[in-house]
């Protein structure tokens, strides 16, 4: 079976990898400092906030928007900050991502954030919901094609 880490994006390979080498209470307190750090939407898109794509599947409200420059795929989240866990993981989707190509975003697997041991400090409705996430991202990344 192969590594779902080698079909990641670089960035998106080290955010991977610093979460592997750190234990449990890091992990949670890694995806806080994510969450802090997540941009505020540009102006266009906060502008346009009925345009955003809603993430249903995830119990938090979970805004997605996208771009694409010179080849390039960009995401943006709106998140609440009441949801650090949930705002953490899409701020380093963004980080991890964005910038990528489309074709690049599509191969992501979906496990790909297994090997940084989530389930220590996630339950299982959280890890589905950085799964639809994903999904959605993708979703975003394939339409983008036609």
């Amino acid at each position: 079976m192969a590594n779902p880490i080698e079909f990641t994006p670089p960035k998106l390979q080290q955010i991977i990898e610093d979460f592997q080498w750190s234990d449990g209470r890091e992990k949670a307190q890694m995806l806080v400092e994510y969450s802090e750090n997540l941009p505020p939407l540009p102006q266009w898109v906060s502008a346009d906030h009925d345009a955003m794509e809603q993430v249903h599947e995830c119990m938090t409200p979970v805004f997605v928007q996208s771009e694409i420059k010179d080849g390039k795929i960009y995401f943006y989240f709106d998140v609440p900050k009441s949801s650090p866990t949930v705002r953490g993981f899409a701020a380093l989707m963004q980080e991890g991502i964005s910038g990528s190509t489309v074709e690049d975003v599509i191969q992501i697997p979906g496990n790909f954030f297994q090997p940084m041991e989530l389930e220590k400090v996630l339950s299982a409705q959280r890890l589905h919901g950085i799964s639809a996430i994903l999904g959605h991202m993708k979703r975003i990344a394939t339409n983008s094609l036609i």
